[in-house]
């Protein structure tokens, strides 16, 4: 069996477990490693940059006719501010390195047919995750606290930078992470894991499945409501809404 291995081009050849473990190591230190130079390019910036990042909320702020800005309750506050600051955007910056060692390290599981597409890859990735997190900046998040602070209007808001800092995280790291889905779903149809009709069916549980809809046409508006779904794998699923007067069997 050895000579069989030996025989194989390197690319084919199989990696024993322990070494998949090292390799993982070693790509996620040389991570690490990026993330934390990215960090230190940032960190001289960091006062520009939280300028930036406070811009969604000094003008939520201003739509809503409040004054003020930004608070804090421990004086460590502002330098965990800067540091948060710093490592966001630092990721952000460290992501074409980062996405490289991930392709590093599935790169020996494929053919050479398919190592063809590490520059689609890393192209595709980068954008979309620099999209998704441009996307939150500019749309999510100045939309999310337009309507938060609007919610609360007849409040007093007091944000501190603590926890104004980690809704930002969440949200642009988040949304980054969302638009990877479609290299997600590329890599598992690659490796035969999902198929294309395999996630029709499964989509048609929740989007894609006809919605029929029916109303018994009654006077009192506490009617029997019929909502059925109907799905191309289970035939006719159906769930029945009932409403009607209170210990009163609907007919």
């Amino acid at each position: 069996m050895n000579n069989v291995l030996a025989a194989l081009p390197v690319h084919e050849r199989a990696m024993p477990f322990l070494a998949h473990l090292e390799e993982l190591r070693k790509r996620i230190i040389f991570s690490i490693l990026g993330i934390l130079l990215g960090f230190l390019l940032c960190w001289s910036f960091a006062d520009r940059l939280f300028g930036l990042m406070q811009q969604p909320i000094i003008q939520a702020l201003r739509h809503h006719g409040i004054g003020g800005g930004l608070v804090y309750l421990n004086p460590t506050d502002p330098f965990d501010l800067y540091l948060g600051v710093a490592l966001v955007l630092g990721l952000f910056a460290a992501s074409p390195f980062v996405f490289y060692q991930f392709w590093l390290f599935i790169a020996p599981g494929l053919y050479r047919t398919e190592k063809r597409y590490v520059l689609p890859f890393l192209v595709s990735t980068v954008g979309l995750f620099l999209a998704g997190g441009l996307f939150g900046y500019k749309m999510v998040y100045p939309a999310s606290l337009d309507f938060l602070i609007g919610y609360g209007e007849r409040f007093q808001p007091m944000i501190t930078i603590g926890e104004y800092t980690k809704l930002f995280a969440t949200i642009i790291i988040g949304l980054g992470l969302m638009f990877e889905m479609p290299i997600l779903v590329f890599f598992l149809a690659l490796m035969r894991v999902i198929t294309a009709g395999w996630m029709w069916r499964k989509s048609s549980l929740l989007h894609p499945c006809d919605l029929h809809r029916g109303c018994r046409d009654h006077s009192d508006p506490r009617h029997l409501e019929h909502v059925s779904f109907r799905c191309p794998d289970d035939g006719a699923l159906r769930y029945q809404h009932r409403r009607g007067l209170a210990g009163r069997n609907p007919s």
